[in-house]
């Protein structure tokens, strides 16, 4: 009796060739599609630096109606980063730490332009973008390009902190 449950266990028991055959077939079949797709796969840097610095934007907003102090989010455009800063009870300029840290652009990134509707536009130096403690911000207005030339449109609006990101290049003039 113990050799007829050996077999038995023995016959039920693994996998069959052709079962082994077909899964490693399925396997092969599923590499071949999809490797393609993730070897094209890069990271879109362009949407990461502009929602990178859409965040830094609404943190900065909120820190400024929280604390009741003015920031300030300096863009410097030759050097294609920014930095923020609060402006103390005495008066003076401090820079931030940690999200309001000096920030590069995402590599081959860089402003292309910001304009402000009081200073113009402006594509090289540092332009500046107040957040006042009323919540309130200056509207601006960031071109940012990779280096594929694609383009996207930054539009910080005023009364809400908010950031509105458009495809392409927008002129708001």
């Amino acid at each position: 009796m113990n050799q007829l449950q050996n077999r038995q266990i023995s016959g039920q028991a693994g996998f069959t060739l052709i079962e082994l055959a077909l899964v490693v077939l399925l396997l092969g079949l599923m590499a071949s599609l999809s490797l393609p797709l993730i070897s094209g796969f890069e990271p879109n840097r362009l949407d990461s630096s502009a929602r990178r610095l859409a965040g830094t934007v609404k943190y900065l907003y909120n820190e400024a109606a929280m604390t009741g102090r003015e920031h300030r989010l300096t863009f410097d455009l030759t050097d294609n980063s920014y930095r923020a800063a609060n402006i103390s009870f005495s008066g003076e300029l401090q820079p931030l730490q940690g999200v309001g840290a000096k920030k590069k652009l995402g590599s081959g990134v860089k402003f292309a332009s910001i304009y402000q509707p009081q200073r113009g536009e402006q594509s090289e130096g540092e332009i500046t973008t107040a957040l006042l403690p009323g919540g309130w911000l200056e509207e601006t207005i960031i071109h940012l390009q990779d280096d594929k030339d694609h383009k996207m449109t930054l539009r910080l609006v005023p009364l809400t902190g908010l950031t509105e990101f458009y495809d392409g290049y927008r002129d708001f003039r």
